[in-house]
């Protein structure tokens, strides 16, 4: 079998697999679990052996024209070099992964069908992305993903969290697609065709007319999709869809599409440095901002989004100087860790019966409860921080290197303004990531809660997972900083300064955040326990998760606060637990002229319009009412009328001849 039709298949089969999930789900209930396991595998194999085959070195392609369209054509092609290849094997085994995860986790949902068949289709979508040539086809996996994650994320419909959440994730990144589309055929008409080898071939050879507008266009579509600052406020928001969607959306799909699109048009970018210095600003204002964010939440999902968002920061600044290599290295290291996390994060979750109870101030016990999520959400905690030997290590300083070379002038591709941007930018926030990343392991694993009730073993399916993608977690740094082929022939290995002035960052924040937590422990234990009293149930910055624990009736930790989170961020705290507050501009700036628009547009529909409606009927019906009065039926008054009219007229004629 020929590449391209190992290819080929590889988006295809979890098509067919969600399509038939969907029409089998309600008639045959026992092949809705292999329908969404086995054809995702298949293609997690295949994409397998399509990366082996294209082993880093020239890019196979091949085309078909889709329609004529009389202006600039559309081809179903294929493009896969190394980034493609590599970010193909990401997709499908972590959808593996959260396929089979599903099968424990949702085992007593009733609506495990479609969601398992969604699943499916958003990983044919994201396969799409990443295989395809033509920038149209490109966008039909892009707006199915879009689709697909307001399903997902509004699973639970029944929860008003959740159907506001799906909304607003559709909303916000509809914002960003607008003008993205726009740039889309602005990059058309410039180069004359959708096809991804055509256009970098017309911008080789300063072929573009409006590199700047077109790639300023893209971005805001790349800062929806991708969750950057400003479009990344859906994000957070989005935990409230089932914990393996999260794992799937925040490692290897929708998230990581933004990154990609980037990266594989990256000079069309570095044609403009005005747009690189746009990327810049953009991913150093996301990863310090959503670094403190994730520093001040309780519940453990908005944490790890918002580490989500902090390390995509990470990858558009790699972008924006200049160096995909590095970018692509920590979009696959990073899919490994997190995906870890939040499925972690999934059997902490399950352990306490309910998804609800999310709130890490209420944790306790579930080192001994839980040990498989306690060792492997460990593992990925330090790979977040990036603590060596870790990947996240790896592929963190990689993005420090082509910063640091950047802003000292040894890359051209970039302004030198930017790599400093991203250099300083990138540093505070390994400070902030350890400080966050070892919060979250003192409050979930050490924490002085009251332990929810012990819902039993987990599911094998689900700690099965957890140690398969603890391995990447782990080894995956260590074995592609040797693969310089896959990734433009450039050194990944870390520079001795980059190297040693990032982790010795990484372990005084962790340190740190330890000493301040410490210190409020041993405060605690000295206070004398009790019952919650209502200053601390009705905390003004208690986390949703925390008040809907309270509608539980679930027991306070009788000590007090040991949360490192607010002495560390001080007067800062509340802001960042908010999100700095983004949410109330939007909702100045846009959602209230919105509601006040539809507002007025209500009142002129019924008080103009409909009033004018009815109006015209009234009036035809008492014209109606005072005609049949006049058919009485009665011949005498029908020639007595006629008499009368005949009179009137005559007297008419008389009056008007005598003025003649």
């Amino acid at each position: 079998m020929t590449t391209t039709t190992l290819a080929v298949l590889v988006p295809l089969l979890p098509f067919l697999g969600a399509a038939a999930g969907l029409l089998l789900g309600r008639r045959a209930p026992g092949f809705v679990r292999p329908l969404a396991v086995l054809p995702t595998l298949a293609a997690a194999v295949l994409a397998v052996l399509v990366a082996a085959r294209q082993g880093g070195g020239d890019t196979i392609a091949a085309a078909t024209r889709l329609t004529p369209t009389g202006s600039v054509p559309i081809d179903l092609a294929l493009h896969i070099d190394g980034f493609a290849a590599l970010v193909a094997v990401l997709v499908g085994v972590v959808a593996s992964c959260v396929q089979i995860y599903s099968t424990g986790y949702l085992r007593d949902d009733p609506r495990y069908p479609s969601y398992a068949a969604l699943v499916s289709l958003f990983t044919s979508a994201m396969l799409l992305v990443v295989y395809s040539g033509d920038l149209m086809v490109l966008l039909v996996g892009w707006e199915i993903m879009g689709i697909c994650s307001y399903f997902l994320v509004g699973h639970y419909w029944e929860t008003p969290e959740a159907r506001a959440a799906s909304l607003k994730a559709f909303l916000v990144t509809k914002l960003g697609d607008v003008p993205f589309l726009i740039g889309l055929f602005a990059l058309a008409a410039d180069t004359g065709t959708f096809r991804i080898s055509g256009i970098l071939g017309a911008v080789a050879g300063d072929g573009l007319d409006h590199p700047t507008l077109i790639a300023l266009l893209l971005l805001a579509g790349v800062a929806g999709k991708s969750a950057q600052f400003p479009l990344h406020t859906w994000l957070p928001d989005a935990m409230a869809g089932p914990t393996p969607v999260s794992a799937l959306i925040h490692a290897a799909t929708m998230v990581a599409a933004g990154i990609y699109f980037v990266a594989r048009l990256l000079p069309l970018f570095a044609a403009s440095a005005a747009a690189l210095t746009v990327l810049a600003v953009m991913a150093a204002v996301t990863m310090v901002g959503s670094a403190l964010a994730a520093l001040a939440q309780d519940d453990i999902k908005r944490v790890l989004a918002y580490s989500t968002i902090g390390q995509l920061g990470y990858m558009a600044g790699a972008l924006a100087v200049g160096d995909r290599g590095a970018a692509v290295f920590h979009l696959l290291s990073h899919g490994a860790f997190k995906a870890l996390l939040f499925l972690a994060a999934g059997v902490i979750i399950h352990a306490a019966g309910t998804n609800s109870l999310t709130a890490m101030s209420r944790m306790s016990g579930l080192t001994r409860r839980i040990p498989d999520a306690y060792w492997t959400m460990t593992v990925a905690l330090l790979a977040l921080a990036a603590i060596p030997p870790f990947a996240g290590f790896f592929s963190k300083e990689a993005v420090l290197v082509a910063a640091e070379h950047t802003a000292l002038g040894d890359r051209t591709v970039a302004p030198a303004g930017a790599g400093w941007t991203i250099l300083v930018a990138g540093l505070l926030t390994a400070l902030l990531t350890a400080a966050y990343a070892s919060r979250l392991w003192l409050l979930a694993f050490r924490g002085r809660g009251s332990a929810a009730p012990d819902h039993g073993r987990q599911p094998l399916a689900m700690n099965t997972v957890l140690w398969l993608l603890a391995i990447p977690s782990l080894a995956f740094g260590l074995a592609v900083v040797r693969l310089d082929d896959w990734f433009d022939g450039h050194a990944l290995t870390p520079t001795a300064v980059t190297a040693v002035l990032g982790t010795g960052i990484a372990l005084v924040g962790g340190l740190v955040t330890y000493a301040v937590w410490r210190s409020l422990s041993v405060k605690a234990a000295r206070l004398p326990a009790g019952p919650a009293t209502p200053e601390t149930v009705a905390h003004p910055d208690a986390e949703p998760a925390l008040v809907e624990a309270e509608a539980l009736q679930l027991p306070h930790p009788a000590s007090g606060p040991t949360d490192p989170g607010r002495p560390l961020l001080g007067p800062l705290h509340r802001h960042a637990a908010d999100g700095f507050h983004l949410d109330a501009v939007y909702t100045a700036l846009f959602v209230r002229p919105v509601l006040a628009a539809a507002s007025l547009v209500r009142f002129l529909d019924r008080e103009v319009v409909d009033t004018y409606v009815s109006g015209a009927g009234t009036g035809t019906n008492w014209l109606g009412r005072a005609v049949r009065r006049a058919q009485t039926g009665n011949v005498q008054t029908y020639l007595s009328a006629l008499l009368a009219g005949s009179v009137v007229l005559a007297i008419a004629a008389v009056l008007v001849a005598a003025g003649a």
